[in-house]
This record gives structure tokens, sequence and C-alpha cells, in this order.
């Protein structure tokens, strides 16, 4: 199990950030280099408990399909998504939201575990890791632009 932790300083009100994290429209437009798109499940506006999504999207040059269920939902603190049908052996992803001194720190731990055995752990070392961290990062910092204009 590959486990990403992240953490990023939003100025902006709790209520706006974990709105923003949770926005489909917004998660399309953070993953505009990926292409990705909400197909079935709740398509657009704002995810609450027991939403199902399934995201098209290209990695790799490949066209990959990923489903995931809203799991636990506790506004404005935190949210889990977990996958329920997609490329990894599992993935789920947690999103904290915490006031700190007139900001929002948004923290998300993201953990998956890859299929192939040997061949799935070496590709994840040398670089899914690297490419998971860098998808997030760039999605929370589309957030950030959003929830701080």
């Amino acid at each position: 199990m590959t486990t990403i932790y992240l953490a990023t300083e939003l100025k902006a009100d709790i209520h706006k950030c974990f709105d923003a994290a949770r926005d489909i429209d917004v998660h399309k437009l953070s993953t505009k280099q990926t292409n990705e798109k909400a197909i079935a499940g709740r398509t657009s506006g704002l995810c609450e408990l027991g939403d199902t999504i399934t995201w098209v999207a290209t990695h790799f040059g490949i066209r990959q399909q990923l489903s995931v269920e809203i799991t636990k939902f506790n506004r404005p603190y935190f949210f889990e998504d977990k996958m329920l049908k997609g490329a990894f052996k599992s993935m789920q992803h947690e999103h904290h939201f915490q006031e700190k001194d007139g900001k929002t720190i948004m923290t998300d731990k993201f953990q998956y575990e890859v299929p192939y055995s040997i061949v799935g752990k070496f590709f994840n070392s040398i670089i899914l890791k690297r490419y998971m961290i860098a998808f997030l990062r760039n999605r929370n910092q589309f957030i950030k632009s959003v929830v701080e204009q």
C-alpha cells in the first residue's frame, strides 16, 4: 500500500474550501491535462455522502474509468472517497480541512494498492507515485486559485 500525504494552505473560509474540493465541476477543470469527465452517477455539482461518480480520463496514454463512492462525510471537516472499480487494486482518498489562523489547511491522505504484483510495484516505485503526487498537487493548486479569488 502506498500512502501520499499533502497539505495545502488556503487563504479562504473552510466552508468555501470544502465545497470547492467536492465540486465535480471544479474537479473537471482541475484535470484538463487528463481530459477527466464524470460520466455516471453524480456528474456535476457538489458530491454528498453515498454519491457514486464514474470518471473517465486518459493517464499514460490509456483511456481509463474509475468509479468511486463518497463513503464518509462531515461538512466542512472531512470527506472520503473509495474506489469501487478502476485500475488500482484499491484506492481510498481522505480529504481533511482544518481552520488555523484565519486560513484553511486542506490535507489529502491518498492510499492505493497497485495490481500486477512485482511489475506493479516496480512501476509504482519508478513512475506512478511521482505521477500521483504531481496530479494531486496540481489539483490542489487549482482549488487554491478558485477559493482565493
